[in-house]
Parts: C-alpha cells; sequence; structure tokens
C-alpha cells in the first residue's frame, strides 16, 4: 500500500457514455472539484451525493462511474460525485468540510425532493459519516442511505474478520488500518465520523446495506446493521454469500445486478 502510494493515480476520467447521456457540471468546492450529472432523458425530482471508495488513499475509478452510471440509468436521479482529498495529504475533517457545503447546496436546489447519500467502501462510510454530522448540525436529514459494502470501522479490530481474510480476494486487514489511521488525521479511529459504528446510531435516515459474505467487512456490516435497528433506525442488510467487495461493480453478474435493481428500485420508491 506505502508502495502505490509513491505513485498516485488521478481521478478517472468521465466516460463518453456518461457525456453523451448526461449534462455535466464542474464545480470547484473547498478547492476540490464537484462532478454533477443530470441525465439528458427520463430525469426525475431525485438527488443522489455519491462518495466513491478506496480506503480514503485511492481516487475515483472507471468502476465508480459504472456504478453512477447504472443508478441513473435505474433512477433518473442527477447525481452529485464530491472527489475529496485523499489521505495522507488529507483526513477525514478535510472531507467533511467539503461535503457539508455540497449537501447543504443541493439540498437547497432540491428543495422538497428527495436527496439520497450513497458510497462504496469507504465511500459509504463517509455517507453514515455525513449523516451523523448533519443530524450533530440539526440540518435536513437525508431521505435515505444507500451502503454497497460500507467500512464502517477502520481501526480492523473485530476478531470475526479473521476467519473471512482468507475469503477475500481483495481487502487485507493491515493495510486498511494503517489507510484508517491516516485518513483519521487528529481524530481517534473510532471517532463516529471516521468509523461510524461507534455512534449511536439514533435518528438517522433509513439505510440500505448491500454486502458481500466474502468480505472481510462482513462482520462490522453486521455489528452494524444491528446496532442501528437496536437504536431505533430502519435498515435493511441484504447479504450475497458468495460476493466479494463491492461485486456491484461486476456488472456481468446477477448478484450486481439484483442490488443494483433492489437500491433503484427503493430510491424511485421514495
Amino acid at each position: 500500500m506505502r508502495k502505490s502510494l509513491c505513485r498516485p493515480q488521478p481521478d478517472a476520467p468521465l466516460p463518453a457514455a456518461l457525456r453523451r447521456s448526461c449534462t455535466i457540471t464542474t464545480d470547484t468546492v473547498h478547492g476540490r472539484q464537484v462532478i454533477t450529472l443530470t441525465p439528458k432523458s427520463g430525469r426525475s425530482n431525485t438527488h443522489l451525493i455519491y462518495t466513491h471508495g478506496g480506503a480514503y488513499i485511492y481516487p475515483m475509478l472507471r468502476m465508480h462511474w459504472a456504478i453512477i452510471a447504472t443508478l441513473i440509468r435505474h433512477t433518473g436521479a442527477r447525481v452529485t460525485v464530491p472527489l475529496y482529498g485523499l489521505a495522507p495529504e488529507h483526513t477525514a475533517d478535510d472531507a467533511y468540510g467539503l461535503l457539508e457545503a455540497v449537501y447543504r447546496t443541493v439540498t437547497e436546489q432540491a428543495g422538497d425532493d428527495p436527496v439520497f447519500l450513497a458510497g462504496d467502501s469507504a465511500g459509504a462510510g463517509l455517507a453514515v459519516g455525513q449523516a451523523i454530522r448533519y443530524r450533530e448540525l440539526g440540518l435536513q436529514a437525508p431521505d435515505g442511505l444507500f451502503l454497497f459494502s460500507p467500512w464502517v470501522d477502520v481501526t480492523m479490530a473485530n476478531p470475526d474478520i479473521t476467519a473471512l481474510t482468507s475469503l477475500d480476494p481483495i481487502l487485507a486487514p493491515q493495510g486498511l488500518a494503517a489507510a484508517g489511521r491516516d485518513w483519521a488525521g487528529d481524530r481517534d479511529t473510532t471517532d463516529p465520523l471516521v468509523s461510524p459504528l461507534y455512534d449511536t446510531l439514533k435518528e438517522l435516515p433509513q439505510m440500505f446495506i448491500y454486502q458481500g459474505g466474502h468480505d472481510i467487512f462482513l462482520p462490522d456490516a453486521e455489528e452494524f446493521a444491528a446496532k442501528a435497528e437496536a437504536a431505533g433506525t430502519k435498515v435493511s442488510l441484504s447479504i450475497y454469500p458468495a460476493a466479494f467487495h463491492v461485486f456491484i461493480a461486476a456488472p456481468w453478474t446477477p448478484e450486481a445486478r439484483h442490488a443494483l435493481r433492489d437500491a433503484a428500485d427503493h430510491i424511485v420508491s421514495r
């Protein structure tokens, strides 16, 4: 992981297909690029803010654009993508300043229209962290969270992770824990804005979680869902037994097609 960070890669460019199907707006917020995609046809009244995964150290990838393209195709939503700064140069505090500014703008523009937060892996953790922060600030709550293989505890301390490590073809606990420490900056790694699992999880929007059974994040996702439900927050946890981390990025699989269609159905039904 450390070696890969010595060769930083830029964010993946917008695919030509998305440029053809959407009107693209690019803004600069807190010094970071924020991209908004509005479908040219089939536009619904829904707004979605999507934060990409990558352990807080890797940039936007082509697979993230593919996920977003599928969600737009199935929902007609306008999607805003903040390209937040990455660790170790940037920390969670940098990201939340950007994300709050983006959220305030989107909710103001949306008016009475629904606004959802979504993300994969670390980006899903950021989606939950945003909901926690906006609750504490007394802001209007998002209308729901869509969490794909969420990373909700950067400490990687759950003892049940060990049993899944040999099954997971993508993730390894040691590197993730190091990335989490970098991302936390001056905060503790158990701060809810870094590891949402440690929040009370009370009074949060309804959450839809899509999790693979061969993903070392599974134990934390299960604990997170149980804690949220016990706190009175509505949670739907869908586990795909043989699926790997962020399996929704493999659109040729029935699991990915089912999960993305299910998420889209919930989005359009609100």
